[in-house]
């Protein structure tokens, strides 16, 4: 056990505190079980005296390499559910925690559903439901006005996403007979990104992602977005072999892009901090993250969503902004949106319309007028 540690300590960059911390309750299982049997996950917790926290985590992660962990806990995603459900209020609780649970689970209408959709479509939906809770006793007396309302509120991916969001709670609560009708049914948003609502980021929002994004992982994800308007799925799934620092290119979902001094900065001083933190991870993702660290896997969508988007920094506006903004230098040229950021042709004549629209009759208080 105690070589297994310090190997896992070296690849993970764990500190001499942490590694102790470690050792001395691998030393409390060795104790409970001379025979070193496997020991249940829930045993584990006993015996430390917690039951969640980083040095559980690393000290069954000890154990599960040796094969001596039995995962006999609920799944944390499910964990996850139940934590979030038993906050909301009562009329609503069941409601959502059936919906949720099918998002998890699937069943014979649906396929079961990413934990970062999951999260997603919750983030979305709980603010309004508790919203609705102060006026409204139970999910089935929400109306069709009071989900206008929201929506109308909302611009672009937000209205998207909250639309979908919604609708999947709604939809699931009338097919399982837990509301009486579906106040979703009647309403549409159309094609809701991008739309006229997107509007070039002003001096306060772009001071406040400055402001936000402070760690070298954090500065890299933005200027990946600000620069090369990458998609979170680009940015976590970018590895070292698709960075050329030398030639200054970097490859981004399998295009090739010259890399600016902007992005360059950003990219020096992760890797730096990620060689000084985890100098053996076998994990040739360029974003690492101590659960990453010791394997070979991306880290998940809600790596980007606690360090950036549960703290006030949306992607999908950074990256709408840096496609509008060169729309704007190239007098809403299509095209040449299609070529630069690989959009769909839809999608580049749909910032182009917007751009032609600003250029036209630029609004008030635009950051254009500056």
């Amino acid at each position: 056990m105690v070589e297994q540690a310090f190997q896992t300590a070296e690849i993970a960059g764990w500190s001499t505190l942490s590694l102790q911390r470690v050792l001395a309750g691998l030393q409390l299982v060795v104790d409970s079980r001379p025979d070193a049997d496997p020991i249940p996950v829930s045993e584990l917790r006993v015996l430390l005296g917690v039951t969640r926290g980083v040095r559980l985590a690393r000290v069954a992660q000890v154990l599960d390499d040796l094969g001596l962990l039995v995962d006999d806990g609920v799944p944390t995603m499910r964990s996850w559910i139940e934590d979030r459900c038993q906050a909301l209020p009562a009329g609503f609780r069941t409601e959502v925690r059936a919906w949720l649970l099918v998002l998890l689970d699937g069943d014979a209408r649906a396929r079961p559903r990413s934990a970062s959709t999951i999260y997603g479509y919750f983030g979305r939906a709980r603010p309004h439901l508790l919203a609705w809770s102060a006026n409204r006793g139970q999910l089935r007396e929400v109306t069709e006005d009071d989900v206008r309302v929201v929506l109308d509120q909302l611009r672009g991916h937000r209205l998207a996403g909250t639309f979908v969001a919604l609708q999947s709670l709604f939809r699931f609560a009338k097919r399982h007979r837990l509301i009486f009708a579906d106040p979703t049914r009647r309403l549409h948003i159309g094609h809701a990104a991008p739309t006229r609502a997107l509007l070039p980021m002003t001096d306060a929002q772009v001071a406040a992602v400055a402001h936000t994004a402070v760690t070298p992982a954090q500065r890299l994800v933005v200027a990946l977005v600000a620069v090369h308007a990458a998609r979170a799925t680009a940015i976590r799934e970018l590895t070292l072999d698709d960075v050329d620092l030398a030639g200054r290119h970097i490859t981004l979902a399998g295009h090739s892009q010259r890399l600016g001094q902007f992005v360059h900065q950003a990219l020096l001083a992760w890797l730096q901090q990620r060689q000084a933190t985890w100098p053996h991870t076998p994990n040739r993702h360029v974003l690492v993250s101590a659960v990453t660290a010791t394997g070979t896997a991306p880290v998940s969508d809600y790596y980007l969503s606690w360090h950036l988007l549960l703290r006030g920094v949306q992607l999908e506006q950074i990256r709408g902004d840096r496609v509008l903004q060169e729309a704007l230098v190239v007098r809403a040229d299509p095209l040449h949106l299609a070529a630069m950021f690989h959009l769909s042709t839809a999608t580049a004549i749909a910032y182009a319309d917007i751009a032609r629209a600003l250029l036209e009759r630029p609004i008030e208080a635009s950051p254009l007028d500056h």
